[in-house]
């Protein structure tokens, strides 16, 4: 029995550590082994309530590997902890069969109380480097945990988290794919995307009902609109290099003020000391430069986007206030 699941624990290695090179090297360099092992004997020692010898074989086990494992956690069958230093599984932890645990995972509890306080991991789980896990919770089968991240709502079946707090990324898929870069993409970064892509739909559509308003400077009015539309376009080509995404697209571009042949464009970033501004601006100027005959363009930076309108508002108002002293 002993060397059956010591072939099996083996064999679980060779599967899912590409770097395992010979049974000699997984038997006498794999931490990740061998506080399995120790904790086996821990468990058993524990469920017999011999509660103070688990307690110590579970410590020499800790000491020689870096990975705490608490004897009265029910570990399953092929568990790969790869590296290992700095993984802790709590007291009422459950892992499934055939889980990957990478460096620095915690199975920890949120409770003061002698319950059920530590996470239940299904079978196939895949849990990334330095990611935490915590409370009565399940992470379903299949399911997959990026590095870093912090669980503390189930997960169900096949789903891929990431984050902190841990959200769901992607679609279920079954527990045998890959994982790939595609699969875990940063949630908050898509909420972001579809509210900007849904910002330019809706002033698109301004832009087209103001050209549409009958008015006694309409002419002058569509023109600019359109030169400012020509304009925009060919600032989508302008790719801001820290995220990949265009200026536009990205809600950089302000206003594009068109006056003859002279453009004023104001760009928005978080300060004007960032490293990028000096290369967006002359990527602006040269793209901008030649469209509906413009000759001359201006590129201003306004410090402080997200409290720039209020800043606006309240410096008129202070104006107008000034001016009631006066």
């Amino acid at each position: 029995m002993v060397f059956e699941r010591t072939r099996e624990d083996i064999g679980a290695i060779f599967s899912k550590d590409p770097a395992a090179r010979s049974t000699l090297e997984v038997l006498f360099c794999y931490p990740g082994l061998h506080v399995l092992w120790f904790h086996r004997r821990a468990h058993w020692l524990w469920t017999h309530n011999l509660r103070f010898g688990g307690r110590f074989v579970s410590h020499i086990g800790r000491f020689l590997t870096g990975i705490e494992i608490h004897p009265g956690a029910t570990i399953g069958r092929r568990v790969v902890i790869d590296h290992g230093m700095g993984v802790v599984i709590g007291e009422t932890a459950e892992v499934g069969n055939d889980v990957l645990i990478y460096m620095g995972v915690v199975l920890g509890g949120t409770a003061l109380e002698n319950i059920k306080r530590h996470p239940t991991i299904g079978d196939g789980v895949i849990i990334g480097s330095g990611a935490i896990v915590l409370g009565p919770i399940t992470i379903g089968r299949g399911a997959k945990v990026g590095a870093g991240s912090v669980v503390v709502r189930s997960v169900p079946p096949g789903a891929t988290v990431v984050g902190v707090p841990g959200r769901i990324a992607g679609p279920e898929c079954g527990p045998t794919e890959t994982v790939t870069e595609e699969e875990m993409p940063d949630p908050m970064l898509r909420v972001i995307s579809r509210l900007l892509d849904r910002q330019n739909r809706l002033e698109e559509q301004l832009r087209s009902l103001a050209q549409s308003l009958p008015t006694p400077d309409a002419e002058a009015l569509r023109a600019s609109y359109v030169c400012e539309s020509q304009i925009r376009d060919v600032l989508r080509e302008v790719i801001d290099p820290e995220v990949g995404i265009d200026i536009v697209d990205l809600g950089l571009i302000k206003d594009i003020i068109v006056d003859g042949n002279q453009v004023t464009i104001n760009m928005v970033l978080t300060s004007k000391a960032c490293p990028l501004v000096d290369h967006l601006s002359d990527q602006i100027k040269r793209k901008a430069r030649g469209v509906c005959g413009i000759e001359q363009v201006t590129v201003k930076v306004l410090d402080e986007p997200w409290n720039w309108d209020r800043f606006v508002k309240q410096r008129a108002n202070g104006h107008k206030e000034n001016i009631k002293e006066g």
